[in-house]
């Protein structure tokens, strides 16, 4: 069985504050109970992972157990952060879940060639984002083995 003994902080990048909301409560729907810590952009994800500016404190920041990446972000979006942070060796072990309105062919190659552990498209219906993070919460946080963080 793996090791729930450690909290696992959850990263949700996604500039899209009516979807930032439901996911948070799809997952407090989920009675998932990791700290749950949301970015707006690209800049914000990497300023959080090296704990740059406002993100600083890693007491209050700390190293991501598990990533939740929109992909059509301003300033720098999913694909470059993406691809930032899987050539990144401190950075590159944490999983990364695409979680998009993107359904673009294109869009799913390119981030599991990029190093994506799943890719997800945001359901249309709160139940079915509801039903999606339960199912996330299950794998990622009771059955998976995840790498630990710094």
């Amino acid at each position: 069985m793996p090791n729930s003994k450690r909290p696992i902080v959850i990263l949700i990048a996604d500039d899209d504050a009516e979807d930032r909301m439901l996911i948070h409560e799809a997952l407090d729907e989920s009675r998932l109970k990791n700290q749950i810590q949301f970015v707006e952009n690209g800049e914000e994800l990497m300023d959080y992972l090296h704990n740059r500016g406002k993100y600083s404190k890693r007491e209050e920041y700390p190293t991501p157990g598990l990533i939740l990446l929109d992909l059509n972000m301003p300033k720098k979006d999913g694909r470059e952060a993406l691809k930032e942070i899987k050539s990144d060796d401190h950075l590159r072990l944490i999983p990364i879940v695409v979680l998009t309105t993107s359904k673009a062919e294109e869009d799913i190659l390119r981030t599991y060639d990029l190093g994506v552990s799943s890719f997800i498209t945001k359901p249309v219906t709160f139940s079915a984002l509801v039903d999606v993070m339960k199912t996330l919460s299950k794998y990622w946080f009771e059955i998976v083995e995840l790498p630990p963080t710094q």
